[in-house]
């Protein structure tokens, strides 16, 4: 972005110099937080040392001690050895879907896995890297935007962060968790330190690849660079032109690869959709069991005496001053009503933790006042009550909502109390299915399985499966087979069938077998469906817009069907059909 007015720092390239004005003389140019020779270093300067380095040690040292792999993240790790075969950045080999919700994760683990890397190992403990990363940038921005990183500080909002079990599970889980945590902390560090640069604009809207829904932060957080720099219309051209750059294209890219304009999972949870009740039951899951109201009283009592006021006007100085503070809090809020609108999320606490640490990044540590001081303690203590004692009444199982304690759930399935490559020796029905399959593999059949029922399928290599758990399915089936799975994170068909009335949250939509049955089966080999409802789909599957979804991720990406691909996506996003073949014939086909 360039400025209206003069610039401040002649000694930086064009394209970086920020307004004069939105960087206060409170505020230090340099990025350094250890004061330098005379200026008091020593026991202060350790001080802010192990505010901002120890709780990153810490949530690291939690998230090994509890380190593990979710099924969800065996999603990613498929993908990543299609890509690594020569298959393309698809699920099923010959089948263009985009089953990875994180753009940036997965090609990241792309990368460690063209290095050598085994992408399980990779997406465990670069999550963990991550977080631990993001924890430490978060204590820098802190103590830059409470006082140029030279105030004394204590941590409060990390005490938060760090007391609660969601967070140290999700350090790893090999998700993108990781990812977020990191890219927050580091987009806000830049707002703070080089509100004015080019590359601050880049960094910022990252968010879309990092979390289609990370977006509300990337539009919230632009905001805030405009405020602060006040550009020409040219620089705040260019400033948006910086941060769509990358978003835009891969957004061109999805659509013409794979005709669509979100990945398959937003399609399949109806991320467009409200389920308000679901979502504040979700909240309360998360929120009630770990006493959340305790620490936020304290964290309210520290920040309202000091920055709840507006006294003094709104100055530049006093803008510069209280912009960075105020836009984490309101994408925090705004990610938090998301959540809720769409009913949450079936693992623990997992989507309200982004939210959360926005809305703590202003507070994550505070400087030593009496008040200051007295918030620390009393959220370090519930912290330690926390951390030892308070848990989900569900520990290890599904709870009654269908919201997992999702970590407890595989250790179980395991018999590990660290689940990094999963065996399920504690699941024998995953263990059947996982037989069966490899069974199917061994002898070369076109074996078409759903769930554990066995029957032909056509035009198949290998064996055609379809399986719930989904990593699981794409661990055991071969690349050269089809990993499918009935409520559609990576099956287009699945994907567009209409919700499923009473259905767990994020697993609400389930194709009956005949549809399977008609799309990859032989005639008469439907796995316990009746052939009037497996006739019945598989003429609905050569009509209207479902013809034509099927067609844009199997037909030969030629440049007409990648540019039809590109034209169509928005309308074949949208598209929705009846799960029930007879109801779907009559509508599709007339």
């Amino acid at each position: 972005m360039t400025s209206t007015h003069s610039p401040a720092y002649p000694s930086y390239p064009a394209y970086l110099k920020p307004y004069r004005k939105s960087r206060p003389p409170s505020v230090p140019s340099a990025v350094s937080l250890l004061p330098g020779p005379g200026t008091g270093a020593g026991w202060a300067a350790v001080a802010r040392v192990v505010v901002w380095l120890g709780p990153a040690l810490v949530v690291a040292y939690a998230g090994f001690q509890r380190r593990w792999m979710s099924d969800d993240a065996y999603i990613y790790v498929r993908t990543v050895r299609q890509v690594l075969a020569g298959n393309g950045p698809v699920f099923n080999a010959g089948e263009r879907v985009e089953s990875s919700t994180g753009t940036l994760w997965q090609w990241l683990l792309v990368g460690a896995g063209a290095a050598g890397v085994d992408p399980a190992l990779a997406a465990v403990f670069g999550g963990l890297l991550l977080t631990a990363v993001g924890f430490a940038l978060a204590g820098i921005g802190a103590l830059r935007a409470g006082g140029g990183g030279r105030v004394a500080a204590v941590p409060l909002g990390s005490l938060m962060l760090l007391g609660l079990p969601p967070v140290w599970d999700f350090a790893t889980s090999g998700l993108e968790t990781g990812l977020a945590t990191c890219w927050i902390a580091g987009a806000w560090l830049a707002l703070i330190a080089r509100p004015g640069a080019l590359v601050t604009s880049v960094v910022i809207g990252l968010g879309p690849l990092v979390r289609p829904d990370l977006g509300l932060v990337t539009v919230v957080f632009l905001g805030a660079q405009w405020l602060l720099v006040r550009p020409s219309w040219r620089g705040a051209l260019a400033g948006a032109g910086a941060a769509a750059a990358l978003p835009a294209a891969y957004e061109v890219f999805r659509a013409g690869y794979y005709g669509h304009l979100v990945p398959l999972p937003a399609v399949t949870k109806e991320a467009s959709q409200s389920l308000w009740g679901r979502g504040f039951g979700y909240l309360g899951d998360f929120a009630h069991p770990y006493l959340l109201w305790v620490p936020a009283l304290f964290v309210a009592a520290a920040v309202l005496p000091t920055r709840g006021g507006l006294g003094g006007g709104l100055g530049e100085r006093r803008v510069a001053r209280l912009v960075p503070m105020l836009a984490p809090v309101v994408a925090g809020l705004l990610c938090w009503v998301y959540v809720v609108k769409v009913g949450g999320d079936f693992m623990h606490g997992r989507m309200l933790l982004p939210g959360l640490l926005l809305m703590l990044l202003p507070v994550f540590v505070v400087p030593v006042t009496r008040v200051g001081v007295l918030a620390a303690v009393g959220v370090g203590v519930w912290a330690v009550v926390c951390a030892g004692w308070l848990r989900v009444p569900y520990g290890g199982q599904i709870g009654p909502e269908g919201i997992a304690d999702e970590r407890g759930v595989y250790v179980r399935h395991n018999a590990d109390p660290h689940p990094v490559h999963h065996t399920f020796v504690g699941a024998p029905h995953h263990l059947e299915y996982a037989r069966k399959v490899r069974a199917a593999d061994r002898v070369g059949a076109h074996a078409l399985l759903f769930g554990k029922d066995a029957r032909a399928a056509a035009n198949s290599p290998s064996v055609t499966a379809s399986y719930v758990v989904l990593g699981l399915n794409g661990s055991v089936v071969p690349l050269h087979g089809a990993a499918l799975d009935p409520i559609g994170l990576a099956y287009p068909v699945a994907a567009h069938s209409e919700r499923v009335d009473g259905g767990r949250v994020g697993h609400d939509k389930h194709l009956p077998a005949a549809w399977l049955a008609a799309d990859r089966g032989v005639p008469g080999a439907g796995p316990g469906a009746d052939p009037a409802q497996v006739g019945a789909a598989r003429h609905a599957l050569r009509c209207g817009a479902l013809a034509e979804l099927n067609a844009a991720v199997r037909r030969p990406l030629t440049a007409a069907r990648f540019l039809r691909n590109v034209t169509g996506a928005w309308e074949r996003t949208s598209f929705r059909f009846p799960n029930d073949p007879v109801r779907a014939e009559r509508e599709l086909c007339g």
